[in-house]
């Protein structure tokens, strides 16, 4: 189902001023395809969908702009008290690091457009990340499935298939081949499952990396998606759909049944979280580390998982799993208890009649440590 990017529609749908509309037409006509990257060259065009987000968070910081209070009527107006302003407010909602960094990342296109390369920093440059709770973890603290929360998924989603069965579907896709929920949108069930070992995925996909992954015993997931496709596209989005009307009636869908962060506590995408685990316990034979477990798998068996789970979820870093997994480390960390304090090492002196050896002992801690604690 290609995606074709309607700017105008788009942008003259925020309500801006006529000038300032014309101004980011104009700009965006000339610009909006292409890929702005400190890291990288590409002579690709921007995907249709990240041309949408783009477009609309930028439309969209220049709505929040004049509602703050300054009549801006140009972009070639924008300047750093502008940006700063926006990182301000966009803390002020608890909207997270990752996502204000991907906002001013917008913004450090547009202005590299209008002749303001150096105008938009990093969001360092505006806050204290870390007092601000706003620094950006590379490897999952915390476990995001849905059996994590207590949900058993094939219950819930059976409950969502009341609603709507395209939606349930689309969720089976993900939980049973691990799909971001672009890839589920976007499957050609009958397409990608000519390999009678390994689905095909390679619509929607994050930068473009096709990849392969088991079918394993989940043929019959496929085939139910199959009966839902629709004869023009093969994908399980209804004919008469858009793809941003299917996005929007597919999270109206999971709002209904408290699929959120502020309702169960979780997303959809944790079920692509869930079958990393799965993937995880089937290699190694325990655990992921998420779910902190006393069992500790082998160091070699470990890293292959890693490297399986990466490869299957279209990541090319190994290290790519530990958003899902978490590490042995971490989870050690996070899970040990905190150093006695010095009333602690006091009462242990007291009942080990001054032994410092039998107290640190009783506090499983070393002599060295239960001294320096004394010395605070």
């Amino acid at each position: 189902m290609a995606m074709v990017l309607n700017v105008r529609e788009l942008v003259r749908g925020y309500g801006l001023p006529p000038a300032l509309t014309d101004a980011l037409l104009r700009i965006f006509d000339r610009h909006v395809q292409e890929i702005h990257s400190r890291t990288r060259l590409s002579v690709k065009s921007l995907s249709a969908l990240t041309q949408e987000r783009r477009t609309g968070a930028l439309c969209k910081a220049f709505v929040e702009l004049r509602r703050g209070g300054f009549e801006i009527q140009s972009p070639w107006s924008l300047k750093e008290k502008h940006v700063r302003w926006l990182v301000q407010h966009w803390v002020s909602l608890g909207q997270g690091g990752g996502t204000i960094e991907n906002k001013l990342t917008y913004l450090r296109a547009l202005a590299s457009w209008i002749g303001k390369k150096d105008l938009v920093g990093t969001l360092a440059d505006y806050v204290d990340r870390k007092e601000k709770g706003l620094v950006r973890s590379y490897v999952a603290i915390e476990d995001k499935s849905w059996i994590g929360h207590g949900i058993t998924a094939a219950q819930k989603i059976e409950e969502i298939g009341q609603t709507c069965p395209y939606v349930a579907v689309q969720l089976k896709l993900q939980a049973a081949f691990g799909l971001r929920v672009l890839e589920s949108f976007m499957l050609r069930p009958l397409e990608a499952a000519r390999n009678p070992q390994t689905l095909g995925i390679d619509r929607g996909t994050k930068g473009g990396r096709p990849r392969e992954v088991p079918i394993q015993e989940r043929i019959n997931v496929l085939e139910e998606a199959a009966r839902l496709s629709n004869g023009v596209t093969g994908s399980t989005v209804p004919a008469d759909r858009t793809l941003k009307q299917w996005r929007d009636w597919y999270y109206y869908v999971l709002e209904k049944h408290g699929v959120t962060k502020s309702g169960l506590g979780f997303t959809s995408h944790g079920l692509r979280h869930q079958w990393a685990h799965e993937l995880y316990e089937t290699v190694t034979g325990t655990p992921a580390p998420i779910k902190r477990s006393d069992l500790v798998p082998d160091a070699a068996l470990h890293e292959e998982a890693q490297r399986r789970v990466a490869e299957a979820m279209g990541h090319s870093r190994i290290t790519k799993a530990n958003a899902y997994l978490s590490t042995l480390k971490i989870q050690q960390r996070l899970t040990r208890p905190p150093a006695p304090s010095r009333d602690d090492v006091t009462q242990a002196l007291d009942r080990a009649s001054g032994n410092k050896t039998h107290a640190a002992a009783a506090l499983g801690i070393s002599r060295p440590a239960l001294y320096r604690i004394l010395a605070r």
